[in-house]
Formats: structure tokens, sequence, C-alpha cells
């Protein structure tokens, strides 16, 4: 009679033991699987700076706009000092026109 139930027990363990080896390689593929996934998806990158809360597309308009108003005023304005003097004016003016017109975001 032990040697039936040491039998049934042996047998028991080493189905328990299958049932294990399979629950542990479920779950490595599923860490595997998921650690993949976290390389391969795109991490939220934070900004930092003054112009950190504009989108892409308002800061190469700010950009694009002072380039443009800078070659206006070098190409429109014949006086060395007149130029300098609007080149700072715009300079000292941007930001505020930058707040004005895109507003604040928080």
């Amino acid at each position: 009679m032990s040697r039936e139930r040491a039998r049934r027990r042996a047998a028991r363990e080493a189905e328990l033991e299958r049932e294990r080896a399979v629950r542990r390689r479920r779950v490595a593929r599923r860490e595997r699987r998921r650690a993949l996934v976290r390389r391969l998806t795109p991490r939220a990158r934070r900004r930092t700076g003054r112009l950190a809360r504009h989108t892409r597309g308002e800061r190469a308009a700010i950009v694009g706009l002072t380039g443009v108003a800078l070659a206006a005023i070098w190409t429109f304005v014949d006086p060395l000092a007149l130029r300098l003097a609007l080149v700072v004016l715009l300079l000292l003016v941007l930001p505020a026109a930058v707040v004005i017109v895109l507003g604040r975001r928080y």
C-alpha cells in the first residue's frame, strides 16, 4: 500500500512540476514580449525651456516670422542705426507678441 501511495505522490509531484514548468515558460515569454513592446514604443520626451509650451509648428512659425521680419528690416530700411534699432526693438517685443498671439497654456 505504501508503495502505491509513493508512486501516486511521485506522479502528482511530476504533474505539478510539469505545470510549474509550463507556467514559468509562459511567464518568461510574456515578460520578453512586454520588454520588447517597451523597447519599441516611443517614450514621451519632456521639453524644457522657454519654448517648451509651444508645439513644433508654433516654434517654427515664431522663428520663421522673426526671420522674415529681420530680412524685411535689412532689405527696406537704409540707415544702419535705424536697422539696428528696429532689430533690437523686434527682439524686445517678440516675447510679448508671442504671448499675445499664441496665449499661455498651463
